[in-house]
Protein backbone atom coordinates (compact mmCIF):
# COMPACT_ATOMS: atom_id res chain seq x y z
CA UNK A 1 0.00 0.00 0.00
CA UNK A 2 1.67 3.40 -0.91
CA UNK A 3 0.98 6.26 1.33
CA UNK A 4 -1.86 8.13 -0.33
CA UNK A 5 -3.72 5.12 -0.10
CA UNK A 6 -3.21 4.98 3.68
CA UNK A 7 -5.18 6.72 5.98
CA UNK A 8 -3.01 9.73 7.50
CA UNK A 9 -3.16 11.96 10.56
CA UNK A 10 -1.91 15.70 9.96
CA UNK A 11 -1.17 17.22 13.49
CA UNK A 12 -1.32 20.60 12.82
CA UNK A 13 -3.45 20.75 9.68
CA UNK A 14 -4.64 24.15 9.37
CA UNK A 15 -0.89 25.89 10.19
CA UNK A 16 1.27 26.84 7.42
CA UNK A 17 3.41 23.60 7.22
CA UNK A 18 0.20 21.11 7.61
CA UNK A 19 -2.04 22.60 5.26
CA UNK A 20 0.65 22.91 2.91
CA UNK A 21 1.20 19.02 3.37
CA UNK A 22 -2.70 19.11 3.24
CA UNK A 23 -1.95 20.17 -0.65
CA UNK A 24 0.48 18.17 -1.96
CA UNK A 25 -1.52 14.87 -0.42
CA UNK A 26 -4.32 15.89 -1.93
CA UNK A 27 -2.74 16.26 -5.44
CA UNK A 28 -1.80 12.99 -5.69
CA UNK A 29 -4.53 11.37 -4.52
CA UNK A 30 -4.40 11.33 -1.18
CA UNK A 31 -8.21 11.59 0.47
CA UNK A 32 -8.19 9.75 3.37
CA UNK A 33 -6.51 12.46 5.48
CA UNK A 34 -8.11 12.72 9.40
CA UNK A 35 -7.33 15.75 11.48
CA UNK A 36 -8.57 17.47 14.55
CA UNK A 37 -8.33 21.05 15.41
CA UNK A 38 -7.41 22.57 18.61
CA UNK A 39 -11.12 22.79 20.34
CA UNK A 40 -11.61 19.18 19.26
CA UNK A 41 -8.22 17.68 20.57
CA UNK A 42 -6.07 19.19 23.09
CA UNK A 43 -2.49 17.75 22.10
CA UNK A 44 -1.40 18.68 25.39
CA UNK A 45 -3.25 15.70 27.42
CA UNK A 46 -2.40 12.52 26.85
CA UNK A 47 -5.39 10.45 27.14
CA UNK A 48 -7.43 12.74 24.60
CA UNK A 49 -4.17 12.01 22.39
CA UNK A 50 -4.28 8.42 22.93
CA UNK A 51 -8.12 7.74 22.94
CA UNK A 52 -8.44 9.62 19.48
CA UNK A 53 -5.69 8.07 18.19
CA UNK A 54 -7.38 4.77 18.93
CA UNK A 55 -10.44 5.65 17.89
CA UNK A 56 -9.55 7.17 14.07
CA UNK A 57 -6.35 4.31 13.34
CA UNK A 58 -4.08 6.34 11.21
CA UNK A 59 -1.43 4.44 10.06
CA UNK A 60 0.53 7.18 9.25
CA UNK A 61 1.42 10.30 11.64
CA UNK A 62 3.00 13.77 10.70
CA UNK A 63 3.73 15.75 13.44
CA UNK A 64 3.28 19.64 11.91
CA UNK A 65 1.75 20.93 15.10
CA UNK A 66 3.52 23.28 17.03
CA UNK A 67 3.54 26.37 18.99
CA UNK A 68 6.12 28.51 17.04
CA UNK A 69 7.13 32.46 16.95
CA UNK A 70 9.81 34.89 15.81
CA UNK A 71 12.53 36.35 18.44
CA UNK A 72 9.73 38.29 20.29
CA UNK A 73 7.72 35.45 20.92
CA UNK A 74 10.37 32.92 22.24
CA UNK A 75 11.69 35.65 24.44
CA UNK A 76 8.48 36.54 25.82
CA UNK A 77 7.28 33.21 26.39
CA UNK A 78 9.51 30.31 27.03
CA UNK A 79 7.61 28.50 29.75
CA UNK A 80 4.97 28.16 27.35
CA UNK A 81 7.52 27.33 24.31
CA UNK A 82 8.99 24.46 26.10
CA UNK A 83 6.17 23.17 27.97
CA UNK A 84 3.43 23.53 24.84
CA UNK A 85 5.97 21.66 22.18
CA UNK A 86 7.15 18.98 25.21
CA UNK A 87 3.82 17.86 25.23
CA UNK A 88 2.72 17.93 21.74
CA UNK A 89 5.44 15.84 21.10
CA UNK A 90 5.81 13.48 24.03
CA UNK A 91 1.93 12.79 24.17
CA UNK A 92 1.46 12.28 19.85
CA UNK A 93 4.91 10.15 19.30
CA UNK A 94 3.93 7.77 23.01
CA UNK A 95 0.27 7.95 21.68
CA UNK A 96 1.05 6.39 17.88
CA UNK A 97 3.27 3.77 19.28
CA UNK A 98 0.48 2.76 21.55
CA UNK A 99 -2.27 2.56 19.37
CA UNK A 100 -0.16 0.70 16.51
CA UNK A 101 0.44 3.43 13.82
CA UNK A 102 2.73 2.20 10.93
CA UNK A 103 5.00 5.58 10.33
CA UNK A 104 5.71 8.90 12.03
CA UNK A 105 7.48 12.15 10.58
CA UNK A 106 8.19 14.49 13.11
CA UNK A 107 9.02 18.31 11.97
CA UNK A 108 11.65 20.03 13.62
CA UNK A 109 13.62 22.78 12.93
CA UNK A 110 17.15 24.69 12.45
CA UNK A 111 16.87 25.84 15.73
CA UNK A 112 18.05 22.19 17.55
CA UNK A 113 21.88 23.10 16.48
CA UNK A 114 24.20 25.07 18.61
CA UNK A 115 24.18 28.83 18.20
CA UNK A 116 28.31 28.25 16.92
CA UNK A 117 27.67 25.17 14.59
CA UNK A 118 29.55 24.51 11.95
CA UNK A 119 28.55 26.11 9.19
CA UNK A 120 26.69 24.95 6.79
CA UNK A 121 25.11 22.78 10.19
CA UNK A 122 24.93 18.76 9.48
CA UNK A 123 22.91 16.49 11.29
CA UNK A 124 25.96 15.49 13.40
CA UNK A 125 26.62 18.96 15.03
CA UNK A 126 23.85 17.90 17.38
CA UNK A 127 24.27 18.61 20.99
CA UNK A 128 27.90 19.91 20.69
CA UNK A 129 27.58 22.99 21.56
CA UNK A 130 25.08 25.76 23.75
CA UNK A 131 21.59 26.67 22.24
CA UNK A 132 21.03 30.43 20.65
CA UNK A 133 19.60 31.70 24.08
CA UNK A 134 16.66 33.49 22.51
CA UNK A 135 15.00 30.17 21.27
CA UNK A 136 16.37 28.02 23.50
CA UNK A 137 13.01 26.81 24.65
CA UNK A 138 11.55 26.08 21.58
CA UNK A 139 14.92 23.96 21.01
CA UNK A 140 14.89 22.07 23.77
CA UNK A 141 11.49 20.94 22.83
CA UNK A 142 12.46 19.93 19.33
CA UNK A 143 15.32 18.01 20.69
CA UNK A 144 13.29 15.90 22.76
CA UNK A 145 10.37 14.88 20.05
CA UNK A 146 13.94 14.25 17.62
CA UNK A 147 15.49 11.91 19.90
CA UNK A 148 12.20 10.49 21.49
CA UNK A 149 11.21 9.21 17.59
CA UNK A 150 15.15 7.65 17.47
CA UNK A 151 14.75 5.99 20.71
CA UNK A 152 11.22 4.78 20.18
CA UNK A 153 12.69 3.29 16.59
CA UNK A 154 15.69 1.97 18.22
CA UNK A 155 14.23 -0.06 21.07
CA UNK A 156 10.71 -0.66 19.49
CA UNK A 157 11.56 -1.20 16.15
CA UNK A 158 8.70 1.19 14.50
CA UNK A 159 9.61 3.48 12.00
CA UNK A 160 9.18 6.91 13.18
CA UNK A 161 11.58 9.18 12.09
CA UNK A 162 12.38 13.48 11.70
CA UNK A 163 12.88 16.22 9.24
CA UNK A 164 14.82 19.71 10.55
CA UNK A 165 13.82 22.28 8.08
CA UNK A 166 15.37 25.64 7.82
CA UNK A 167 13.39 28.89 8.09
CA UNK A 168 10.10 28.47 6.13
CA UNK A 169 7.91 31.00 4.77
CA UNK A 170 4.49 30.98 2.20
CA UNK A 171 0.66 31.07 2.21
CA UNK A 172 -0.89 30.25 5.37
CA UNK A 173 2.22 32.04 7.37
CA UNK A 174 1.47 33.79 10.69
CA UNK A 175 1.45 37.66 9.84
CA UNK A 176 1.14 38.97 14.22
CA UNK A 177 2.72 42.09 14.46
CA UNK A 178 4.59 40.73 17.53
CA UNK A 179 4.87 36.81 17.38
CA UNK A 180 5.73 36.79 13.62
CA UNK A 181 8.97 35.03 12.04
CA UNK A 182 11.29 37.38 9.99
CA UNK A 183 9.72 36.98 6.63
CA UNK A 184 6.03 37.59 7.41
CA UNK A 185 7.15 40.27 9.61
CA UNK A 186 8.72 41.99 6.88
CA UNK A 187 5.64 41.54 4.29
CA UNK A 188 3.75 43.36 6.87
CA UNK A 189 5.65 46.22 7.97
CA UNK A 190 6.56 47.13 4.18
CA UNK A 191 3.05 46.49 3.15
CA UNK A 192 1.46 48.49 5.73
CA UNK A 193 4.67 51.28 5.34
CA UNK A 194 3.35 51.07 1.52
CA UNK A 195 -0.44 51.55 2.19
CA UNK A 196 0.18 54.55 4.84
CA UNK A 197 2.73 56.11 2.40
CA UNK A 198 4.98 56.23 5.57
CA UNK A 199 8.91 57.54 5.28
CA UNK A 200 10.76 54.74 6.22
CA UNK A 201 10.74 51.27 7.75
CA UNK A 202 12.81 50.06 10.57
CA UNK A 203 13.75 46.76 10.83
CA UNK A 204 15.04 44.94 14.04
CA UNK A 205 19.03 44.12 14.09
CA UNK A 206 21.88 45.32 12.24
CA UNK A 207 20.92 43.65 9.11
CA UNK A 208 23.91 41.25 8.98
CA UNK A 209 23.24 37.93 10.50
CA UNK A 210 22.64 35.27 7.16
CA UNK A 211 19.54 33.33 7.10
CA UNK A 212 18.38 30.57 4.80
CA UNK A 213 14.45 29.68 3.68
CA UNK A 214 12.46 27.57 2.58
CA UNK A 215 9.04 27.94 0.70
CA UNK A 216 6.75 25.65 2.79
CA UNK A 217 5.81 23.76 -0.63
CA UNK A 218 8.98 22.83 -0.91
CA UNK A 219 9.05 21.09 2.56
CA UNK A 220 6.16 19.43 1.94
CA UNK A 221 7.19 17.63 -1.18
CA UNK A 222 10.71 16.79 1.03
CA UNK A 223 8.58 15.45 3.63
CA UNK A 224 7.00 13.16 0.86
CA UNK A 225 10.00 12.22 -0.13
CA UNK A 226 11.00 10.61 3.36
CA UNK A 227 8.32 8.80 3.53
CA UNK A 228 8.29 6.98 0.59
CA UNK A 229 11.93 5.97 1.64
CA UNK A 230 12.10 2.16 2.94
CA UNK A 231 14.87 3.37 5.61
CA UNK A 232 15.50 6.94 6.12
CA UNK A 233 18.16 8.49 8.79
CA UNK A 234 16.49 9.15 11.80
CA UNK A 235 16.65 12.32 11.18
CA UNK A 236 17.56 15.41 8.18
CA UNK A 237 18.11 18.37 7.00
CA UNK A 238 15.75 19.97 5.10
CA UNK A 239 17.01 23.13 3.43
CA UNK A 240 17.10 25.51 0.04
CA UNK A 241 21.22 25.65 0.13
CA UNK A 242 21.09 29.36 -0.18
CA UNK A 243 21.42 32.01 2.03
CA UNK A 244 21.21 35.51 2.42
CA UNK A 245 21.61 38.00 4.69
CA UNK A 246 18.41 40.11 6.43
CA UNK A 247 19.36 43.31 4.82
CA UNK A 248 19.64 41.85 1.60
CA UNK A 249 16.66 40.03 2.25
CA UNK A 250 14.63 43.63 3.36
CA UNK A 251 15.45 45.00 0.20
CA UNK A 252 14.28 42.07 -1.83
CA UNK A 253 10.98 42.05 0.55
CA UNK A 254 10.91 46.10 0.11
CA UNK A 255 10.81 45.47 -3.80
CA UNK A 256 8.26 42.61 -4.13
CA UNK A 257 5.79 44.74 -2.25
CA UNK A 258 6.86 47.98 -4.27
CA UNK A 259 7.82 50.29 -1.13
CA UNK A 260 9.51 52.83 -2.05
CA UNK A 261 10.61 54.52 0.95
CA UNK A 262 13.29 53.79 3.22
CA UNK A 263 14.63 50.89 4.82
CA UNK A 264 16.48 51.60 8.43
CA UNK A 265 17.94 48.89 10.96
CA UNK A 266 17.30 49.59 14.94
CA UNK A 267 21.06 48.18 16.15
CA UNK A 268 19.55 48.25 19.61
CA UNK A 269 17.25 45.03 19.12
CA UNK A 270 19.03 41.36 19.13
CA UNK A 271 19.88 39.98 15.83
CA UNK A 272 19.66 36.53 17.22
CA UNK A 273 22.27 33.61 15.45
CA UNK A 274 24.86 35.25 13.38
CA UNK A 275 24.70 32.68 10.81
CA UNK A 276 21.89 29.63 10.50
CA UNK A 277 22.74 27.48 7.17
CA UNK A 278 21.84 24.15 6.66
CA UNK A 279 23.90 20.98 5.34
CA UNK A 280 21.05 19.64 3.35
CA UNK A 281 23.92 17.26 1.35
CA UNK A 282 22.30 14.09 3.37
CA UNK A 283 18.36 14.81 1.56
CA UNK A 284 19.49 16.21 -1.03
CA UNK A 285 21.94 12.44 -1.78
CA UNK A 286 18.23 10.43 -1.07
CA UNK A 287 16.55 12.07 -4.10
CA UNK A 288 14.98 15.66 -3.13
CA UNK A 289 16.17 19.12 -4.05
CA UNK A 290 14.04 22.18 -3.65
CA UNK A 291 12.63 23.91 -6.66
CA UNK A 292 11.29 27.26 -5.34
CA UNK A 293 13.82 30.59 -5.52
CA UNK A 294 13.20 33.02 -3.02
CA UNK A 295 12.11 36.01 -4.84
CA UNK A 296 9.43 34.04 -6.47
CA UNK A 297 8.41 32.32 -3.35
CA UNK A 298 8.02 35.87 -1.42
CA UNK A 299 5.94 36.93 -4.30
CA UNK A 300 3.53 34.56 -3.69
CA UNK A 301 3.36 34.59 -0.27
CA UNK A 302 2.80 38.23 -0.50
CA UNK A 303 0.27 37.48 -3.08
CA UNK A 304 -1.57 34.64 -0.20
CA UNK A 305 -1.01 37.83 2.86
CA UNK A 306 -2.72 40.64 0.29
CA UNK A 307 -5.87 38.07 -0.16
CA UNK A 308 -6.46 37.64 3.85
CA UNK A 309 -6.88 41.47 3.83
CA UNK A 310 -9.51 41.61 1.54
Amino acid sequence: MSLFDSRIYIAGHRGMVGSALVRAIRQRGGEDIVSATHAELDLRRQTDVENWLGETKPETVILAAAKVGGIHANNTYPAEFIYDNLMMSANVIHAAYKVGVKRLLFLGSSCIYPRMAPQPMPEDCLLTGPLECTNEAYALAKIAGLKLCQHYRSQYGVMFHSAMPTNLYGPGDNYHPDNSHVIPGLLRRFHQAKVEQSEAVTVWGTGTPLREFLHVDDLAEACLHLLALENPPDWVNVGSGQECSIGELAQTVKKVVGYEGELKFDTTKPDGTPRKLLDSHLIQSLGWTPRVPLEEGLREAYAAFVETLT
